[in-house]
C-alpha cells in the first residue's frame, strides 16, 4: 500500500510487506490455496500491523506499529501510531501522506506503483499472475509462503515479496526492496469486508499544514 510501507519516513515507497502448524503435513494447503480462500468474496479488509525495517546487513533500523484498511478498487489508508504518527491515504486518484509532527502533507497522482504493491492482490487477486512471477515458497516459520516478484521491475518498488499464510490468513509479509532493504510486516485481527466509516478512504490537509507536491 508504498506501499506504501517502509520506514516511517518512507512508507510510501514500500508500499504499501508480515507458532507452528497444528494440521499436519498431509493437510496443510499451500499458499495459493490459503491466498484463494483468504482473498474468496473479499472487497475489503481491514487490520492492524507491526513492522520492522533491516539494513543490508540484517540490523534492525526501525520498528513501527499501527492500522491498515484497504477497499476495492483503488483505496487503503495506513496509519501508523508508534514511533511517530504518520497517515497515508490513497483516494483512488491522489496519495496522501500526512505527518503531524512536521505538520506537512505530501500529495503525488495514484499510479502503478499502489497497482504492483504486493498487497495489492488481497484486494485484486487476478493481477497475481499478470503482474509478478509466483511460485510456492514452502512451509518456514509455522507459515505456508507465497514468492513473488515483479515481472516488470520498472513499475514497482520492490525486487520480491513473501506472504506468509496461516489457517487461511495473511500472518506475514516480508518485502525487499531493490536496494537490498527488507522490510517485515506481522499483521493481525483482519476483519473482512468491515462498513468502513464516512472519510476513511479521504484526507482533507489540516488548515496551517504545508502541503507540497501534485495531486
Amino acid at each position: 500500500m508504498t506501499q506504501h510501507f517502509p520506514s516511517t519516513r518512507r512508507l510510501a515507497s514500500v508500499s504499501l510487506a508480515i507458532a507452528g502448524m497444528l494440521l499436519s503435513a498431509s493437510a496443510i494447503a499451500g499458499a495459493r490455496d490459503q491466498l484463494d480462500t483468504f482473498t474468496q468474496g473479499l472487497e475489503g479488509l481491514d487490520g492492524n500491523f507491526s513492522q520492522q525495517v533491516f539494513d543490508t546487513n540484517g540490523k534492525v533500523k526501525e520498528a513501527s506499529n499501527g492500522t491498515l484498511a484497504l477497499e476495492a478498487p483503488r483505496h487503503f489508508r495506513w496509519e501508523y501510531v508508534k514511533p511517530y504518527p504518520q497517515i497515508i491515504v490513497a483516494d483512488g486518484q491522489t496519495v496522501w501522506i500526512y505527518e503531524p509532527d512536521l505538520d506537512q502533507v505530501t500529495r503525488r497522482p495514484q499510479g502503478v506503483e499502489e497497482q504492483n504493491s504486493p498487497l495489492a492482490v488481497l484486494i485484486d487477486p487476478s493481477r497475481l499472475e499478470s503482474r509478478f512471477k509466483v511460485e510456492e515458497g514452502g512451509t518456514a516459520d509455522g507459515l505456508e509462503w507465497l514468492v513473488l516478484a515483479p515481472k516488470d521491475p520498472n513499475d514497482a518498488s520492490f525486487s520480491s515479496a513473501r506472504l506468509g499464510f496461516r489457517d487461511d490468513a495473511l500472518v506475514r509479509m516480508q518485502v525487499t526492496d531493490t536496494l537490498g532493504q527488507a522490510t517485515r510486516i506481522d499483521f493481525g485481527a483482519w476483519r473482512k469486508n468491515p462498513a468502513f466509516g464516512p472519510g476513511t478512504f479521504e484526507f482533507s490537509p489540516p488548515e496551517g499544514t504545508d502541503v507540497i507536491g501534485e495531486g
